[in-house]
């Protein structure tokens, strides 16, 4: 990865019903002109299909978990926090690059499960996976022909496994349950002497030569990069997304005063040809949606904020890649995982704007997801089988998030929600008085989860529901309750 909310009448004739109109409709971010919509229609077919999907998990795994550490980070040689080494070969870059490249020696996750993987997102509620099938460090965690620098090489200590090829299997085990299917996939490859040539030192994430001055070795990298891809589009089944990494790697022109600095000091530009990729991807997988990240334009056919929501609701379509740990791999015993509670808010408060949450871990170095992930998905799901009706197939509501309550539409227009979120100390209130302006045009509110219709009543001039007594005791422990109304 690129490294950063409380609220009448008795009802009767005459009754005055307020409307979301009544709010200002929050601005649209300032970026929204530069996207790109889709020309082709099976492509925008499947981006309104994706759209709906709303919940996805993203997958960091590979050799670099044999160690517990980050992805491939700790191979760049930048002074910053995620690019710290530790271990006995610290303090020695070249020895460390040599160890780390050793790894997958020893690397032999025998308790690879990856339909537990699948099972767990599924039972959450997630519909789409996005699968690092190649990090920044090269190593490839799939069948490539074009390197020996992967999970099924002779050398690597897991190739006599019949699950070797792993992202294969990966793709087959979420296919299986339904979900849509994504392959990451680092554009910069530091372990490929055409991108970190052996006769120069890199100085940073960057290519470590000028490709214009070498331009016969540029353009073999490029042939690599576009070769393995089309490897993936051809041999691992229907693929629904291209989610590639790395936007320093850019072509000319396509800078931002964001980007800019990722260049480094030499700020040499690294075309890969997109198009020519995108053309040969997509005669393989016809709709392939790219995710050509940061890069904006025809290629990048969702937007990815990290680690953040947006602070308005965007006017393309967008996905926030967020962590459950503190990294996108989970780096062991020390690894500090967000609740339940933070992750079903967060999914709340980004569909509210519209947007997909892409909820990021990582399998230990056995291949297993350990129980505080487990348990986080499993309280997800309990959560989404009760109130997945407002988050899936659902559109924006103005005004979208006010205060402790976030709003969503029916497809159709015919329902809407809205969410009243708890802070983790609250018990569910007894009492709840409804946002300003909600729209009732009905004389009772549904509570999700509660087998009674609620009847709305005058509580000090506003209007509030009570929550029946069953109710509060079948709901206490959760961290978001869902009002619906029909329009």
């Amino acid at each position: 990865m690129n490294r950063n909310f409380k609220s009448g009448l008795p009802f009767f004739t005459g009754l005055l019903f307020l409307i979301f109109s009544c709010f200002s409709a929050q601005p649209l971010s300032a970026q929204h002109t530069a996207y790109q919509w889709p020309d082709d229609q099976e492509v925008s077919h499947k981006l309104a299909q994706w759209q709906n999907w709303k919940f996805g998990v993203i997958i960091h795994w590979g050799a670099y978990s044999e160690w517990g550490i980050v992805e491939s980070w700790s191979l760049c040689p930048e002074d910053e926090p995620w690019c710290e080494r530790r271990g006995p070969f610290a303090g020695d870059y070249s020895n460390y690059v040599r160890a780390y490249e050793k790894i997958r020696l020893t690397f032999n996750p025998a308790g690879f499960n990856p339909e537990q993987w699948a099972q767990a997102a599924y039972d959450a509620g997630m519909k789409y996976v996005v699968f690092t099938t190649k990090h920044h460090d090269g190593f490839c965690m799939y069948d490539s022909k074009y390197t020996n620098y992967k999970i099924t090489d002779t050398a690597s200590a897991f190739f006599s496994n019949p699950a070797s090829n792993v992202a294969l299997e990966v793709f087959n085990a979420f296919r299986a349950k339904g979900l849509g299917i994504g392959a990451y996939f680092s554009k910069p490859d530091w372990h490929s002497d055409d991108y970190w040539w052996p006769y120069f030192p890199p100085q940073d994430r960057n290519v470590n030569y000028d490709p214009r001055k070498y331009p016969d070795r540029w353009r073999r990298f490029q042939e690599y990069t576009q070769n393995q891809i089309v490897e993936l589009m051809t041999d691992y089944g229907p693929i629904d997304i291209l989610w590639l990494d790395g936007g320093w790697v850019r072509p000319a022109g396509s800078l931002t005063e964001e980007t800019k600095p990722w260049l480094g000091k030499n700020q040499w530009i690294q075309d890969v040809n997109i198009p020519l990729i995108a053309q040969r991807a997509r005669t393989l997988q016809p709709g392939l949606l790219l995710v050509d990240r940061t890069v904006h334009g025809e290629f990048e056919n969702y937007r990815t904020p990290e680690q953040q929501i947006p602070d308005t609701i965007p006017g393309y379509p967008w996905e926030s890649c967020i962590t459950l740990g503190d990294s996108w791999y989970s780096t062991g015993p020390r690894e500090r995982y967000k609740s339940a509670h933070w992750a079903i808010q967060t999914l709340v408060q980004i569909v509210a704007k519209g947007g997909n949450l892409l909820l990021g871990i990582g399998p230990d170095k056995q291949g297993v997801l350990v129980p505080e992930v487990i348990s986080r998905l499993q309280e997800i799901g309990q959560w989404m089988d009760v109130n997945g009706e407002a988050i899936f197939n659902s559109k924006p509501y103005a005004p979208y998030q006010k205060d402790n309550w976030c709003f969503t539409q029916s497809e159709d227009g015919k329902a809407v929600y809205a969410f009243y979120l708890l802070t983790e100390e609250e018990a569910v209130p007894e009492q709840i008085t409804l946002p300003e302006g909600f729209v009732i045009q009905s004389k009772e509110v549904n509570l999700l989860g509660c087998n009674q219709p609620l009847l709305p009543e005058n509580a000090n001039g506003h209007i509030a529901v009570k929550i029946p007594r069953e109710a509060l005791k079948v709901l206490e422990k959760t961290p978001v309750l869902v009002f619906k109304v029909r329009e």
